[in-house]
């Protein structure tokens, strides 16, 4: 929620919400972890734009980002993660790779993450660094 609790009110000010089919489910779900006082405005289904993982690439470049946006669960089953082609990585909520060590699907993330290059993070939470990407 703190990622994406200000997102219809974007949108009412003309921003297209990219979604990823994998996280479709998890929208509607949103409104019940919010407070009153959390000033929540739900998430409706018009103004967003729903593609898939394997879309990614063609889509941000589109806007002249050249990247790809990963699933990358583990700390919950449809994080997603940005890596841009520079070998920076925006990793959301993923599980800082140190913490990950009992976590498999996190681990398999941070695999991934590797796989495709990444080499610098960037957490949505914490400092920015090179984690264990160098290291593994």
């Amino acid at each position: 929620m703190d990622h994406a609790g200000l997102a219809e009110e974007l949108k009412r000010e003309g921003v297209t919400l990219l979604v990823l089919d994998i996280q479709v489910s998890a929208i509607p779900v949103m409104k019940t972890w919010m407070k009153p006082t959390d000033h929540y405005v739900e998430i409706t289904e018009k103004g967003n734009s729903i593609i898939s993982v394997e879309q990614s690439r063609q889509w941000l470049s589109r806007i002249g980002i050249g990247g790809e946006i990963l699933h990358t669960p583990g700390h919950s089953a449809d994080s997603v993660s940005l890596l841009l082609d520079d070998g920076s990585v925006f990793t959301g909520d993923l599980t800082p790779e140190a913490y990950a060590f009992d976590n498999p699907a996190a681990l398999a993330a941070w695999k991934l993450l590797r796989e495709h290059g990444a080499a610098r993070v960037y957490p949505a939470h914490g400092p920015v660094g090179r984690s264990m990407m160098q290291a593994n």
